[in-house]
This record gives C-alpha cells, structure tokens and sequence, in this order.
C-alpha cells in the first residue's frame, strides 16, 4: 500500500469518526427562523417539511403546511378494495375528508389564517397510504385517509392557537374562509421518518447542528 493510499483510507476512518461522534451527542441546538421557514412555506404544495433530525431517543420533525380557502365540506369516502381502512359504516358524519396516523403524533401551531378544525371519531371508507410513498417516507408514517365519522367534535382555531393531535386521532379541515398556514411539529419515537432532512430552499448553509 503506497503512502497516498494510505493517507487516504485514514482521512476516510476520521471522517467515519467524527460522524459516529457527532451522531452520538445529540444536545445540540437546532434554530430554524421565521424567514426560513416562510421561506419554505412559499414553495408549491400543501405540507411541506422544513427539518427533521435526530434528538437521542427519537427523531423529530417540523414542518409548515398551508391551506388555501375550502369551502364547507361535502366530502365522501369510496372503499379501497386494495388497501380499505377505517370502519365501513356509521351514523354520523362530518362531512369533512381527513387523515389518521398511525404512529405519529403531531402539533400544530397556527401561524396566520384560520379554520373549522374535525378531529376524532374514525376513517369512512378509507384508504391506507401505500408502503415507499411520501407520507409514509418523508411526513407523517403509515396513515388511512377518508371522511371523518362517529364521535368527532369540530372547532375552529386562528392564528396564535396550539393543537395537539396524538397518534390514531383522525383529522381534517370542515372550513378554512381564506387560508390557513400552520407549522406541525412531529415526534417519532419509531423512527419511521428521516432523522436529518433539510428542505433545499434553505440552501447549503443551513446547519441542523449550529455551532
């Protein structure tokens, strides 16, 4: 082995050193602005992750979601003969289309706008996110989604407003007048989400680790 190979393969064993350690202390900071995650909320979509990174015993993930107007909910569940979930029949419906995820709790901070927010009861008819898509890669871990039934209460939340939605929970939107935008913030202690995602509009110098 001549003297540059061997240079190489020790830059390459401190490199995987220094890795492990920095993976091993988890106490650092991670500071994400308004800017940037306004930034983040201005490109094209409806949820959109902003960080997501590894605390230790858990990863955790935020991400900034924005709903245009909705007008109040008429919406209909069809069965999935290929991935059904959810019961198959009730006696009350709220009419609005929703989402229930398996493991993953979520809390949202409303950051301008507003809405009539469905939470509760059960899936009509729904559908079961396929294993590899983006809601089970990158946001939210197994879900079924459909219209929101049985024992569901409907409120409506502003700007300023917390909403904590545990794992199993169902929710959706019955009315948003003009739009709503709000930051979710999603621990996950099965590490079924990214442990260090950072959304590229925030661009090459944005460090989950500050220093």
């Amino acid at each position: 082995m001549n003297n540059f190979t061997q240079s190489l393969l020790a830059a390459q064993i401190a490199l995987v050193g220094a890795y492990a350690a920095a993976q091993d202390d988890e106490t650092y900071a991670t500071y994400i602005t308004e800017e940037q995650w306004q930034m983040v909320n201005e490109l094209p979509g409806v949820d959109r992750q902003i960080v997501s990174r590894d605390i230790g015993k858990l990863n955790l993930s935020v991400g900034i979601i924005h709903r245009g107007a909705v007008a109040r909910a008429t919406g209909q569940s069809t069965p999935n003969p290929e991935r059904p979930c959810g019961v198959s029949s009730t006696n009350r419906n709220s009419s609005a289309r929703g989402i229930m995820h398996y493991d993953q709790t979520e809390t949202y901070y409303i950051a301008s706008g507003s809405g009539t927010l469905v939470t509760g009861g059960t899936i009509l008819n729904g559908n079961e996110s396929a294993p590899g898509s983006n809601v089970t890669d990158v946001l939210n871990g197994p879900s079924c989604s459909g219209v929101i039934v049985g024992d569901w209460i409907a409120k409506h939340v502003k700007e300023g407003d917390i909403i904590i939605i545990p794992a199993g929970t169902p929710h959706g939107w019955l009315e948003v007048p003009v739009h709503v935008d709000y930051l979710s913030v999603r621990p996950d202690p099965d590490r079924v989400l990214s442990d260090s995602y950072v959304n590229p509009a925030l661009g090459g110098d944005f460090k989950i680790k500050t220093e």
